[in-house]
């Protein structure tokens, strides 16, 4: 009983403080963002994205997609999931951003691709959903080895899906992973990591006979 008192007494404590903590609410702790791998045929290296997004903090006009080192981005698009809006798209290097000044929050280096996607500024206790999509090259965590299909990559989102190429079937995954197929037959794996880290996600997979 002395044990249960003394944390309930520290929660009561301490529970003011986090609240006024913004930096602990981050998307992670309300869960709001989400991403879908498509993969290409791994002959072509390639994989379709997109990923979901919530703006909130007032002010805010902007988001800065920062491309991981060893990828290449193209196609990049995005538009407002709330009305359907299609959003200016714009692909940078770090080092313009550097100099024109950052907001708070955006980190860059001045050697990183970053696409900047600009969205009309989000008015006080507002939101904005985005949707934003690319095709992404990466040889290294996208390959074929033999016969068999490898994705390589680690996931830092909440909610992340890898959705197989059509006519392939999955073999292993190194993280525990929700598995369906899509209505159009491809193999989906769902990942979910609540925790503040990444996760090291290895699939393989094999052509259907």
């Amino acid at each position: 009983m002395r044990v249960l008192t003394t944390f309930l007494l520290t929660f009561m404590i301490t529970l003011p403080a986090a609240a006024q903590d913004a930096d602990r609410l981050s998307e992670r702790a309300h869960q709001d963002r989400e991403i879908v791998y498509f993969l290409r045929p791994p002959d072509t290296h390639a994989f379709d994205l997109y990923h979901d997004y919530t703006e909130s903090r007032p002010g805010i006009d902007r988001y800065l997609n920062v491309v991981r080192k060893g990828s290449t981005a193209s196609a990049p698009s995005a538009r407002v999931l709330d009305t359907g809006e299609t959003l200016q798209v714009e692909a940078k290097k770090g080092e313009d951003l550097l100099k024109a000044g950052l907001e708070k929050g955006e980190e860059v280096t001045p050697d990183s691709d970053v696409v900047v996607i600009h969205f009309a500024a989000v008015p006080p206790g507002g939101s904005v959903r985005l949707r934003i999509a690319e095709t992404y090259t990466d040889a290294k965590s996208y390959r074929l080895e033999g016969d068999e299909l490898v994705f390589d990559r680690s996931f830092g989102r909440p909610r992340n899906a890898v959705v197989l190429p059509t006519g392939w079937y999955l073999t292993v995954s190194s993280i525990p992973a929700l598995v369906s197929e899509t209505p159009d037959g491809r193999i989906r794996l769902d990942f979910v990591n609540p925790r503040n880290d990444e996760i090291a996600v290895l699939v393989k997979a094999k052509r259907r006979p």
